[in-house]
């Protein structure tokens, strides 16, 4: 464990951390000193996660979660909270799913999965956070970081379930940073100050992970996960004065970000 960008004493949970850019998230914060989380529907995945950082040097535990069911949300978020109370103060929303399909074709059942866990799962378990860290004491604020996609900015053939669940969660995740920068929480002695969670979003081009093997990009168009995963751990490091709305990775010869 290398000990840079400190996030020594807090704990994170990270989603979709069985695999990909969940797992390679889940290596960065505890590498950076953080005790995580790794949640996901794929136990033994997560299970592996929590192996290989341990072996590393790290913190964590594997936690089952399907971000789809609200009762598995409000489970997780609670135990965390009565586990670790205000230390847990880190979310990640990471998960994603993928189902191809064109609108000759598009199967209802797998949109509507795609939507579930690309934009109503993170939306409402940072709902269940946000619900929790509002009362954190002065001088404390709590962290949620969105993996968006570059996918919410572009379009393209047999992606109508992804694109569309992308764009809908990066709205989303525009309308909650809105609220939170509005909403003021007003202290015992009745002085405001701001509201003590900042959300920030990623948004990445395509990664060399396994939901992206069945479109066959070629190798040297895709990001690998580990340099996604720095970004997100610089944002959850940064002063607590800055806030990043939107940060955009690609590879320097991604074909697809518009000019």
């Amino acid at each position: 464990m290398d000990g840079t960008a400190s996030l020594a004493g807090r704990v994170a949970l990270v989603t979709g951390g069985a695999s990909g850019l969940g797992r390679a998230t889940a290596f960065a914060l505890a590498d950076g000193g953080a005790h995580v989380a790794i949640a996901d529907i794929d136990d033994a995945g997560s299970e592996e996660t929590r192996a290989r950082v341990a072996a590393a040097g790290g913190s964590a535990d594997a936690v089952a979660l399907d971000v789809t069911d609200d009762e598995s949300r409000r489970r997780v978020v609670a135990e965390l909270f009565d586990r670790h109370g205000d230390a847990f103060d880190v979310l990640v929303n990471v998960a994603g799913i993928d189902r191809p399909g064109y609108v000759t074709d598009i199967d209802l059942a797998d949109y509507r999965q795609v939507q579930a866990v690309n934009c109503e799962g993170p939306v409402f378990l940072t709902s269940e956070f946000v619900k929790r860290v509002q009362h954190l004491p002065a001088g404390r604020t709590a962290d949620v970081v969105h993996v968006v996609s570059l996918s919410a900015i572009t379009s393209g053939s047999g992606a109508i379930a992804y694109n569309g669940s992308k764009a809908a969660f990066r709205q989303a995740t525009k309308c909650i940073q809105r609220e939170l920068r509005e909403k003021a929480t007003v202290l015992p002695d009745g002085t405001e100050r701001p509201f003590p969670c900042r959300v920030q979003s990623v948004i990445p081009a395509a990664m060399d992970t396994p939901m992206m093997e069945q479109w066959g990009i070629p190798e040297h168009l895709m990001m690998p996960p580990a340099t996604v995963a720095g970004m997100v751990r610089t944002l959850l490091t940064l002063d607590a004065s800055s806030f990043v709305p939107e940060l955009v990775i690609v590879p320097r010869l991604e074909p697809n970000f518009p000019r």
